[in-house]
């Protein structure tokens, strides 16, 4: 099991004003957002030291090349006792850590006080963690809850209970009834929403699990926060802008982020894969597509073949491993004749960005949506988890930028047809392109000087700075 640590803290210049302790989610790409969010906050106020408290292994990965004079990174355990045999449950991790998160994180406040000298005079968290509202009531502190994802995702966990007593009775936490293709309009932001398309753990699933339990608390305790910053833009979702900020106090678009950094920051990774140069040499009617999924195997396969029978030029970013599902002689075919390039990573932001990508196959990700967003370009969805449904629904019922693959599986029928909705040569693509351009130019707007997210991010400053509560 990890034990908390700290690391050499003696910080050139002046002693710090102020001591903000943050609290990061160590799974998937919480972590990285939410120091994205310190660092800027960090720059913002060099008089303020930022503990930063997170796993070993998630910490070694975040600031193995990075390093901030007012951003102290603190080991916590990870809940993994020593010896113990993982046995393939996605949530494993996750429930192992949520068990010793709460003791772990005040543990760790009270060594970081004593280690800068400081008292932690405000909380700037994952909002997975409900109960860091708790302690901020206790300490007489703000309570900064991020929200990494959209406010899609955000109001459906809001409105949990809600959405609970109104769709169907919860027996031994499993959703007794209602029919999973209902579309309703009672929750509020919301013109509709398919309820099959509402985030795990508001009516699907285990409902009692640790993971549904976190998030069931959190959207019940998140209207006591001070702030409530997220990784979004204002004119992307006006009513559900405009309904969480009734509900919530001080809710913040004050993204999108890559937007933001990209200005501010070079690319850490260089294009390894050539994939820049790759998209050069293609003319720009070709329009290649960019999947970018780990899918089953059969569904690899069905992808493979749309591809090779439309001759879509593509550019796929898959890990090594899904090779091997491929149709035999498929790389060997569309590299010879040049249609198409298979790499294990690609830069995504650089490559969204080149004028010769006409569409993005993804999970739909938050990241990933808005990373295409900001790109101007469509998407063809197929979601696995998470939030990753409903921010399919916002995009082909909502935003209208892009479609659900047919089925919500990849076969070689729907994948064809997908093409053909964003790729043929009528017009029909022509709408979906309109509308994502329409929302690049709001999103690049959205991060200029004193304009919304901007604006935004200044206040979430006043209060991460504010002495008083």
């Amino acid at each position: 099991m990890e034990e908390l640590t700290t690391g050499n803290h003696n910080t050139a210049g002046a002693r710090p004003e102020r001591h903000v302790a943050v609290f990061a989610f160590p799974f998937s790409s919480h972590p990285p957002l939410l120091l994205t969010l310190v660092r800027r906050l960090a720059s913002a106020s060099p008089t303020v030291v930022f503990s930063f408290f997170n796993t070993a292994k998630s910490n070694r990965s975040l600031f193995s090349d990075f390093s901030c004079p007012n951003i102290r990174p603190y080991d916590v355990s990870d809940g993994v006792p020593q010896g113990y045999v993982f046995l393939g449950n996605p949530e494993e991790g996750v429930n192992l850590f949520l068990a010793v998160a709460e003791e772990e994180l005040r543990k760790g406040v009270k060594v970081a006080e004593a280690d800068i000298g400081l008292k932690v005079g405000c909380l700037v968290v994952d909002a997975f963690f409900w109960f860091s509202g708790d302690m901020a009531e206790e300490m007489n502190i703000p309570w900064v809850a991020f929200w990494t994802a959209g406010a899609c995702s955000l109001s459906a966990h809001f409105y949990t209970d809600l959405i609970r007593s109104r769709s169907s009775q919860v027996l031994k936490g499993s959703l007794a009834t209602p029919d999973e293709d209902e579309i309703v309009d009672f929750i509020p932001g919301f013109s509709a929403i398919r309820l099959s398309d509402l985030p795990g753990a508001v009516l699907f699933g285990d409902l009692e699990s640790p993971f549904s339990t976190m998030l069931h608390k959190m959207g019940r305790a998140i209207a006591k926060a001070t702030a409530v910053p997220i990784n979004s833009f204002e004119q992307l979702d006006p009513e559900l802008t405009k309904n969480l900020s009734s509900e919530l106090n001080n809710f913040l678009n004050i993204g999108p982020f890559h937007l933001i950094t990209s200005k501010q920051n070079p690319p850490i990774k260089v294009d390894e894969f050539s994939c820049i140069s790759w998209l050069e040499s293609r003319s720009q009617d070709q329009w290649p597509t960019f999947p970018l999924a780990q899918p089953p195997p059969h569904e690899l396969v069905a992808i493979a073949e749309a591809l090779e029978k439309s001759k879509t030029p593509f550019l796929w970013s898959t890990n090594n491993d899904s090779k091997k599902h491929f149709p035999e002689g498929f790389l060997e075919r569309t590299t010879a004749n040049g249609i198409g390039k298979v790499v294990p990573w690609a830069p995504q932001v650089q490559v969204l960005e080149h004028i010769a990508i006409g569409v993005f196959v993804t999970h739909a990700g938050w990241n990933s949506v808005l990373e295409s967003v900001g790109a101007g370009v469509p998407m063809i969805c197929r979601p696995f988890l998470g939030d990753q449904q409903i921010n399919t629904w916002m995009i082909e019922k909502v935003w209208g930028i892009g479609v659900r693959i047919e089925g919500g599986r990849f076969t070689k029928h729907g994948t064809l047809s997908a093409f053909e909705q964003l790729l043929s040569k009528d017009g029909s693509p022509k709408k979906f392109k309109e509308r994502t351009e329409a929302l690049k130019e709001l999103a690049n707007v959205a991060v200029q000087p004193n304009e919304s997210s901007d604006h935004n991010f200044k206040t979430l400053v006043d209060v991460v700075t504010s002495t008083t509560l």
